[in-house]
């Protein structure tokens, strides 16, 4: 059965109240709704978008000001009805970023502190399930202290997951950990999610982290749901230039109208500025302002003497101003010739080379019509 979860909810701080914490800050409002159902969705969006306060108002630890928030077939809150459950009777796994292990209390202990009220038999077995669910076995006498980041984070996982919660919420659980131990576990999370079936809540500011986890992403920005979609079209079609600058479109320009728009071939050519730039869409028509972008590793490089120009579309001299390594890759900063444009690609390290790239040379550039993406802009 795929119960699932539904989130509208609206969470209002005044000045005071925010500026009572720390720092000096404007009112915040988070005005969100969404559905999701036995998945993993990741909460991604910058500091203070409101994805740890969303986490607070599931859990029960802050009471929205409006709205409902349902889990399965419980109701947690629901302002209309009068009905705001406890955060001891939401049935919700809760895994923070610094673990939260009790010290004095080896992995068993802990994991068994939330089966305090299964009969004996019932709990020995839970333990003993998810200690295997986690393969975390050899672990069950140690203390945290004697526990890797890694480890201590698979135990609160199994802490989590033992009362057999509704949703398990994760606030940024990998981002203690090096790169290494984050994948291998980011990776188990993703196996243990098509395990357990139940909805997998997730924030991270680790956007590889976000495309490799997650079934769906909600971008966050100001407090509000910018856009809700698979990683493919978040990352390949973002609704606005918010979630253009969150997955990494570093090459964004605002000042495109469309000037002409080919149904047959559902494309449409942008005046962008001084320049034209032709872009595969099926949601324009003429007239339309929009702003454009293409992320720098989707930018493809060619030597200086092709003969391509004019004769292909979106292939436009450029001025190298620099190349700045970074290991495998390498990032170029750019200048169009004949355009008031300049464009940032990151290219694989043997491919620059091969052209024969330096600083103050110059190169064509091509800009593949189905990697551009076109936004509306704020």
């Amino acid at each position: 059965m795929r119960l699932g979860v539904k989130v509208d909810l609206i969470k209002r701080y005044n000045e005071a109240e925010i500026n009572g914490k720390k720092g000096t800050r404007k009112a915040f409002t988070l005005d969100v709704s969404f559905e999701m159902e036995n998945e993993l969705v990741v909460l991604f969006g910058p500091s203070g978008s409101g994805k740890t306060t969303l986490f607070k108002c599931i859990s029960g630890i802050t009471e929205p000001d409006n709205g409902k928030i349902i889990v399965g077939n419980k109701v947690y809150y629901d302002k209309d009805r009068k009905i705001n459950l406890p955060i001891q009777k939401r049935n919700l796994g809760y895994v923070f970023q610094n673990y939260t292990l009790f010290p004095h209390m080896n992995v068993r202990k802990n994991i068994e502190y939330g089966l305090k009220d299964w009969e004996k038999e019932e709990r020995e077995e839970r333990i003993m399930e998810v200690l295997s669910l986690l393969h975390i076995e050899e672990l069950e006498t140690r203390f945290p202290s004697q526990l890797s980041g890694g480890q201590k984070q698979r135990v609160a996982l199994a802490r989590a997951l033992a009362p057999k919660p509704g949703i398990l919420l994760l606030d940024e659980p990998l981002s203690a950990l090096d790169m290494k131990i984050r994948i291998r576990l980011a990776e188990k999370i993703k196996n243990l999610q098509n395990r357990i079936e139940i909805p997998l809540l997730f924030i991270t500011h680790n956007l590889e982290e976000a495309l490799l986890l997650a079934d769906r992403v909600l971008i966050l920005h100001g407090g509000k749901a910018q856009q809700f979609g698979t990683p493919e079209e978040i990352f390949c079609h973002p609704e606005n230039i918010h979630v253009a600058e969150l997955t990494g479109i570093s090459n964004i320009f605002d000042d495109a109208y469309v000037e002409k728009y080919e149904e047959e071939s559902k494309s449409a050519v942008l005046k962008s500025g001084d320049m034209r730039i032709k872009i595969k869409s099926q949601n324009l028509k003429s007239g339309d302002k929009i702003s454009w972008g293409i992320h720098p590793e989707n930018i493809t490089l060619l030597r200086d003497d092709s003969d391509s120009e004019g004769r292909d579309e979106n292939i436009y001299p450029a001025h190298v101003n620099s190349i700045i390594n970074k290991g495998p890759k390498k990032r170029i900063s750019l200048k169009l010739v004949k355009h008031n444009k300049s464009l940032t690609a990151e290219l694989p390290a043997q491919f620059v080379d091969s052209l024969k790239l330096h600083a103050g040379g110059s190169c064509m550039v091509r800009l593949e019509m189905s990697n551009i993406v076109a936004f509306h802009g704020f």
